[in-house]
């Protein structure tokens, strides 16, 4: 089926991107954010549930991460803030991990883990920060800095 037709009023017709587009569009996304390796996460997604993989690739990579109105480090200092307040900890990692990649301190991750004791608790937290932590040892980062008070 050929791809369907859009333009605004005024504007000449374009061609909307396939659905094959938009999954290498998110799976370019998701290389770069990965320093070129698979995301494995994705990968056993893409095994166990296609659909959920190439829909993930599509729309959540290819349509919404992949826009330029944010710079990549924005975007993961934004995404780490929503997963960790959602309690969503493997998608946080995984973020904070991106956030890294594109070159955020660990002292601003850290803050991250302090902003969102505001708006999702303590408890909240608490898990992002022992998350970010093993994240830190996995990548050999020291942690540890004073507390200001």
């Amino acid at each position: 089926m050929p791809a369907a037709r859009v333009s605004p009023p005024g504007e000449p017709t374009r061609t909307s991107p396939t659905v094959a587009d938009r999954v290498a569009r998110g799976e370019a996304l998701v290389s770069e954010l990965n320093g070129g390796k698979p995301q494995p996460a994705l990968e056993a997604m893409r095994r166990d549930f296609p659909f959920l993989a190439e829909a993930t690739a599509a729309y959540a990579l290819g349509d919404v991460w992949g826009r330029q109105e944010l710079d990549v480090r924005t975007r993961q200092l934004a995404a780490m803030a929503a997963f960790a307040s959602l309690g969503q900890l493997a998608q946080f990692k995984i973020h904070a991990s991106y956030a890294l990649n594109a070159g955020v301190k660990p002292e601003e991750l850290k803050e991250i883990v302090y902003l969102i004791t505001v708006p999702a608790g303590f408890p909240r937290a608490i898990d992002a920060s022992q998350v970010l932590k093993q994240l830190f040892d996995e990548r050999g980062i020291e942690s540890s800095s004073q507390v200001r008070r």
